[in-house]
């Protein structure tokens, strides 16, 4: 089956008024950049976006807080975003902020059909607040239930027509388990092969999680701080 989009603006009329939906990436690395455009352009409005942070004022999961497209933050990091901060104290954001090890896990074990576990990570604090808590061996738990979107949308250096993905380095972050957790997977890469080009052992994803793949636009790579120094200068 060729999985292979010319365009995502079909896929995206299933997504509607109060989807859920996982967005892989961290910071500005890895995010799928033409599907948030795409999104900001379908007017979807009250989402609960799934991701590790919201991007900066001005581009990635931003675009969407700036159109206020977004209901609710499922995220582990603030950032360098002043629109979530303002958006926030002004009570126009709902902010559900998880410890990034336990988001990982709430992710993958929607991927696995896990519907709960139980993790130390946040007992006795804010993240416990409203928890089944149990007790192991003398020792408190909290539960965290797992996360499964509508919708989840990723980014991979190459495809092939089926949907297997293979990730470059830090760009592999969340994508792999996010696109394990969603009931549509779209997947934005920068190259598409055909069917056998890609090394079986360098899959990250296999095409079963994938339902479309889009041709993204690789230039489009930001950073959200870029730091230099003065040539000679010591320390």
């Amino acid at each position: 089956m060729n999985k292979t989009e010319k365009t995502i603006h079909e896929i995206l009329k299933g997504l509607k008024d109060d989807s859920t939906i996982l967005v892989g990436g961290f910071g500005l690395c890895g995010i799928p950049e033409v599907a948030i455009e795409a999104i900001c352009r379908s007017g979807a409005k009250n989402l609960t976006v799934v991701s590790n942070n919201c991007g900066v004022d001005d581009w990635g999961l931003g675009l969407l807080l700036a159109n206020k497209q977004i209901k609710k933050m499922i995220s582990s990091y603030v950032g360098e975003n002043k629109i979530f901060e303002q958006q926030l104290l002004s009570g126009q954001l709902e902010v559900e902020l998880t410890p990034q090890g336990t988001l990982a896990e709430r992710i993958r074990a929607g991927g696995a059909g896990i519907p709960a576990f139980y993790t130390a990570t946040g007992v006795g604090t804010p993240v416990a607040e409203g928890k089944p808590v149990k007790v192991y061996e003398g020792k408190d738990y909290i539960e965290e239930r797992a996360i499964v979107g509508d919708f989840t949308f990723v980014k991979a250096w190459k495809a092939d027509k089926l949907g297997n993905l293979v990730y470059r380095k830090t760009a592999r972050n969340f994508n792999p388990i996010m696109a394990t957790a969603g009931k549509i997977t779209i997947a934005e890469v920068e190259e598409i092969v055909e069917v056998g080009e890609l090394n079986p052992d360098e899959i990250h994803t296999p095409a079963v999680f994938v339902q479309h793949v889009i041709l993204g636009d690789s230039s489009k790579k930001r950073i959200e701080k870029r730091t230099t120094r003065t040539e000679g200068v010591a320390g």
